[in-house]
């Protein structure tokens, strides 16, 4: 079989199968048995299937993931996130449009916790939508800061899908989530400077209203008690990284057990709540785990059928800048992104990707970051950004998909704008790794 019928044929079965409504990890691990038997001498090759199944997941690397999910789901639970929230509006005080700088700040917050954006989206979504509602806030303003902070998930560490980029591209996992961690923050940033200028220069979206004044000593009472512990687990977790303290996996585990002590101390860990947060998290876990099993297998298949090598020679045979090939490659990215979701888009792409960032001898954790952004937007571009239809849920009645669309377009040009940004200046992406 031609590498090309091969390639055409497996994308229009998943595709195929994914319209049919059947889950992204069965798609993939249906087509990619179909490929085996195809292409690796019937059902004799299931052997070699299993194998590439099993070393796919079996490794200490992936073990992070599940526990980073734990870590969010019982802090989210718990409550601890909804005071984390409360503190940060404390401090607000009376800056214009402060609700939509406080889902900014909430959001960053969340990120940190959560590393699930549609999590983060239905949080802030379905209570901060409603009070700038009320408040007068123009409808796009309203909904557009939950769908950017929302993706902030997975660019902030602890970023569970850092972490399958990693592993699937054979990266540094402690690079990688050091890696995003300036990026993140600038996006943040960006996000909140065009809060600002959009309500400097149109009053009218964001009115301002009298905002209960709270002692300083309270502020800092309830910043000490509710704000700097949940803080603090995420901060000893990118220091234990970042100093070669510990590894990933062993800094999710201190991390995950640190919370539960948190939890307790606020006296939020219910039995309830405990089995609600370890249900949530395992669906989570065992479902990305499942996805990640297609990785090894697909890119196998690709290398067997001849893509991955023809893709690479005509790759590298363009007669355009190095530039130029990685904006085709995140374009790719984002056509893909706009109906799949991001693990798929990670899964389908990097086996191809891969061989192309050698030939062209671009820094991989580089390419990671900037792809990262990518991905992000995902979350928030039309028409099948699962966070869209999550701020669909929980929006305010009368709100339809097309102010949906249009509240995060000013944020998607935000993310493309740091993604030129980090393909002009590597160093951004680059500079903290390097000191590790």
């Amino acid at each position: 079989m031609e590498w090309w019928v091969f390639l055409s044929t497996f994308f229009l079965g998943l595709t195929g199968l994914m319209l049919i409504g059947l889950p992204v990890a069965f798609a993939f691990l249906a087509v990619n048995m179909i490929g085996v038997y195809l292409l690796w001498g019937g059902f004799n090759g299931f052997n070699q299937l299993v194998l590439s199944i099993d070393s796919s997941i079996s490794t200490f690397i992936l073990v992070p993931i599940p526990m980073f999910i734990l870590m969010g789901s019982v802090m989210f639970h718990a409550g601890i996130a909804e005071r984390m929230i409360r503190v940060i509006d404390q401090w607000l005080g009376f800056i214009s449009g402060r609700l939509a700088v406080l889902t900014v700040g909430a959001g960053a917050v969340l990120s940190t916790l959560t590393g699930v954006a549609m999590g983060s989206v239905a949080m802030l979504g379905g209570t901060l939508t409603p009070e700038m509602e009320r408040r007068g806030y123009a409808r796009t303003l309203a909904i557009g800061p939950v769908l950017g902070s929302g993706a902030l998930a997975i660019l902030i560490p602890p970023s569970t899908l850092a972490i399958v980029l990693a592993s699937v591209g054979g990266f540094s996992v402690a690079k990688m989530l050091i890696a995003i961690i300036l990026p993140g923050i600038l996006l943040a940033i960006m996000y909140v400077i065009y809060i600002l200028i959009r309500v400097k220069l149109r009053p009218q979206d964001a009115p301002a209203y009298e905002v209960p004044s709270v002692p300083l000593s309270v502020k800092l009472r309830d910043t000490a008690l509710y704000l700097v512990p949940p803080v603090m687990v995420v901060v000893m977790i990118v220091v234990c990284i970042f100093t070669g303290l510990a590894t990933p996996t062993e800094s999710a585990a201190i991390g995950t057990f640190i919370t539960f002590f948190l939890a307790a101390a606020y006296g939020d860990l219910s039995l309830a709540k405990l089995k609600h947060a370890l249900l949530s998290s395992t669906k989570l876990s065992v479902m990305i785990l499942i996805i990640m099993t297609g990785s090894a297998s697909f890119s196998q298949l690709l290398s067997f059928s001849g893509a991955t090598g023809a893709i690479t020679t005509w790759a590298t045979a363009l007669d355009v800048s190095s530039i130029t090939l990685m904006l085709m490659m995140m374009a790719l990215v984002l056509i893909v992104g706009m109906f799949i979701e991001q693990t798929s888009i990670v899964l389908i792409t990097m086996p191809i990707f891969l061989p192309i960032i050698g030939a062209m001898g671009w820094d991989p954790i580089w390419f990671a970051v900037v792809m990262m952004v990518n991905l992000e937007l995902a979350t928030i571009t039309p028409p099948a950004g699962l966070s869209l239809f999550v701020m669909k849920g929980v929006a305010v009645p009368g709100t339809t998909m097309g102010q949906i669309y249009r509240a995060a377009l000013p944020f998607i040009l935000i993310n493309i704008l740091l993604m030129l940004i980090l393909i002009l200046w590597p160093a951004l992406a680059l500079w903290l790794p390097s000191l590790m």
